[in-house]
């Protein structure tokens, strides 16, 4: 067993950059040990290497694509060999899929595949671990599942699903495990940077996003991290069946063409 003596054990999908990164790294300080998994391999996921040597007894990483279901029940099935237990899962894997309604076929399997029923398959193959441990269930969802923009499809549908799924799960495992989502808006990611630089001026489209969040700034993906220690400890056992939004205000603005 090489499960830390006064910690827990936290599955964290998508912990090879950005947000997953930022919340396995939050748990690891905490002294809990985490089974990191995402898509690239570990030749082509420096952080996750760097988490690795910074954390040899206590981090694990392997390469699973969530979008193909006999890779998450073996990554699960090999955490809990491998750890004796798991105790928290984030259900964190997915990516912007930003094609509009009209999206082709593929678009919208790939879609749903990956940010909807990833997320249910894996909360269902941890499920026995979780029933022994009385663990928790955090599904990182998007502010987009509750207002969008034009082209967001099919993205967002998938999103506003997980909500349900989000209540499906607490009140058909609950009480043995308890699940919630969260729901962060512009968090300042590798990837939400990249969206940046797709602008003919990066700069000014970032100054413009930032304005329109009252809080005059965007996410930090640590913030989420330090939301996902607190939803996963005990001061949080009253915290169920709900999706917290973490969005630094945006949601709240009902228009913002003068912003």
């Amino acid at each position: 067993m090489l499960r830390h003596q006064s910690g827990r054990v936290a599955i964290v999908t998508g912990a090879s950059q950005g947000i997953g990164l930022a919340i396995a790294k939050t748990f690891l300080a905490n002294g809990d040990t985490v089974m990191g998994c995402a898509y690239p391999s570990l030749e082509n996921a420096p952080q996750a290497r760097q988490l690795l040597a910074d954390y040899p007894q206590h981090f694990f990483y392997s390469s699973v694509d969530v979008t193909q279901t006999a890779d998450i029940k073996r990554f699960v099935a090999n955490a809990e060999q491998q750890c004796g237990r798991i105790d928290i899962v984030v259900s964190n894997a997915g990516k912007n899929v930003f094609k509009g309604i009209d999206c082709e076929e593929e678009d919208w399997t790939h879609n749903f595949d990956l940010n909807l029923r990833s997320h249910w398959y894996l909360a269902k193959c941890a499920r026995p671990a979780l029933t022994k441990s009385h663990g928790v269930i955090l599904v990182i969802t998007s502010n987009h599942a509750f207002s969008t923009m034009p082209g967001c499809a099919p993205y967002n549908i998938s999103k506003r699903a997980l909500l349900s799924l989000v209540q499906s799960l607490a009140i058909e495992w609950g009480p043995t495990i308890r699940t919630l989502g969260i729901a962060p808006g512009f968090i300042d990611t590798e990837g939400n940077q990249a969206w940046f630089d797709a602008h003919t001026d990066a700069k000014l489209a970032r100054e413009k996003t930032v304005k329109k969040h009252p809080v005059g700034r965007l996410g930090r993906p640590e913030e989420v991290g330090d939301l996902c220690l607190f939803l996963a400890s005990d001061g949080a056992g009253f915290i169920a069946g709900t999706t917290i939004v973490m969005d630094g205000g945006r949601s709240a603005i009902m228009q913002d063409d003068d912003r």
